[in-house]
């Protein structure tokens, strides 16, 4: 008796018809995506902004809402593509990012944008998410904490450690005809895995809730995200700068840098554009996103990924 055929994987309950009539009111032209495994949900936005690509066969892509998925060179409609397991996934500095089915949530939204300034966009991505996940009321501690530039931490309550790695943001841009394209790319730990070595050590949103899933994770933050983005294009990061300090989970400690000229300071909270204050001596330094590579003082050790 010849052997069963594998059965087919099942697939997470997304309900990405009732996201995309919530988001495409915000995003005229939205399409969403869901798929069972790709190298990286950066890279494919990209290639089809950049290239015109339609979905690569390997994929196995749903189309559970929206328009068509396949792109044309010099299209810039909106793009939500969620893949539930990465293979390829990436962060700041080719960095690698570990995800699996199910017990992470990995995603890519692509659309145009044109703001002022660019600098603070993914300080602004991190306050919609961890406000989306960990709402905090008057006088509330969070939960979830942010480090400067792009990663998520759930934070320890007590001792001396800064928090674990709960997720990462990864931005990218693309001229597109006229326009700029951006990436945004998200990665969060969901579920409990058994990974040892990571240099901020493993937290997941069930830490936080057990009813987390990656599909909840996504329907919780999928608006205010948007919502954030849009906002940010128009005014900027200055208005969300006192809700990051609320988490800012830098303040007030010792960092050493990668720069010659500045290799160590007190993180003394953000700018008004994101950049990060050191304080050095009797000195206040700015440091730009994207300058350098930030690591904690000796005993710790980190980094973005996505």
């Amino acid at each position: 008796m010849a052997a069963p055929a594998p059965a087919a994987p099942q697939h997470l309950p997304w309900g990405a018809e009732d996201l995309w009539q919530t988001l495409q009111p915000l995003l005229p032209g939205l399409s969403i995506e869901v798929v069972a495994q790709i190298g990286s949900t950066n890279t494919e936005l990209l290639e089809r902004a950049r290239h015109g690509l339609r979905p690569s066969p390997q994929d196995h892509g749903q189309v559970p809402a929206g328009p068509a998925p396949g792109r044309r060179q010099g299209d810039t409609q909106p793009c939500l593509l969620v893949a539930e397991q990465q293979t390829q996934g990436r962060g700041r500095q080719g960095k690698a990012w570990l995800a699996s089915a199910g017990a992470s949530l990995t995603f890519s939204l692509s659309l145009p944008l044109a703001p002022r300034d660019w600098s603070g966009l993914s300080l602004a991505v991190g306050v919609a998410l961890a406000d989306a996940l960990d709402p905090l009321g008057a006088g509330e501690l969070p939960r979830i904490g942010l480090k400067w530039p792009n990663d998520l931490l759930l934070l320890d309550r007590e001792g001396e450690a800064i928090g674990r790695k709960l997720g990462g943001i990864l931005i990218e841009t693309v001229s597109v005809g006229a326009q700029r394209m951006a990436v945004i790319g998200i990665g969060l730990n969901v579920q409990p895995q058994p990974l040892a070595g990571l240099a901020w050590g493993y937290a997941c949103l069930q830490e936080l809730d057990a009813r987390f899933t990656a599909p909840l994770a996504l329907a919780t933050l999928a608006e205010p995200l948007v919502r954030t983005v849009l906002a940010f294009e128009r005014d900027g990061f200055a208005p969300l700068q006192p809700r990051y300090a609320r988490r800012d989970a830098l303040q007030g400690r010792a960092v050493s840098t990668t720069l010659a000229e500045l290799p160590e300071g007190i993180a003394d909270g953000v700018a008004e554009d994101g950049a990060l204050w050191l304080r050095v001596g009797d000195r206040r330094e700015r440091l730009a996103s994207g300058e350098l590579s930030l690591r904690l003082s000796p005993g710790s050790g980190g980094a973005g990924a996505c």
